[in-house]
């Protein structure tokens, strides 16, 4: 009897976990951010904001690219009334890290991988980002995400080497 009621929990836990995860991946986003072109390019989408557990799930689609890899980012603030975005200041930092690829130990909590655009200029991206969240003190709602003419190296300092911010959207919760 034992053996039967432990195997009904395990069944219900997991059960249970997955109609979580389900809700997570199909509930609408917290917080969503429409880029504008910056610097002079064509660049447009919009970008979504999931909260997660220990993290937060980012969505982008993207248009008006170069094609290739683009270094995209969480800025500081969320001011992009600047023509190249400078206004959005640098990426989002909040424990004082050396910049680098998301999944190192060390990097900025705004450093996430590179958008791929394909060959008609277009990206679709989903990473999930840890170490931040929607609010509070790593919280990124009213900030920035920012998208750049070049591929993030993940090494250069502060910033990875990615050129010229082309594109920024401020990160609006709903």
């Amino acid at each position: 009897m034992k053996s039967r009621n432990a195997f009904v929990l395990s069944t219900l836990a997991t059960v249970l976990l997955a109609g979580c995860a389900a809700v997570e991946l199909d509930s609408p986003p917290a917080a969503v951010a429409a880029l504008e072109a910056k610097s002079g390019s064509t660049v447009a989408g919009k970008v979504s904001f999931f909260a997660m557990t220990n993290g937060v799930r980012i969505e982008a689609q993207v248009s008006g690219l170069m094609p290739g890899e683009h270094g995209f980012h969480v800025h500081e603030l969320g001011d992009c009334s600047a023509p190249d975005a400078s206004s959005a200041k640098g990426h989002f930092n909040p424990a004082a890290t050396a910049h680098g690829s998301h999944a190192a130990a060390e990097h900025h909590g705004g450093d996430m991988p590179n958008l791929v655009a394909n060959a008609q200029g277009e990206a679709s991206y989903r990473v999930e980002l840890k170490g931040v969240a929607l609010g509070g003190p790593n919280g990124i709602v009213g900030r920035s995400v920012v998208v750049h003419a070049d591929p993030d190296d993940y090494k250069s300092q502060p910033a990875g080497n990615s050129g010229k911010r082309i594109a920024c959207g401020r990160i609006a919760g709903r």
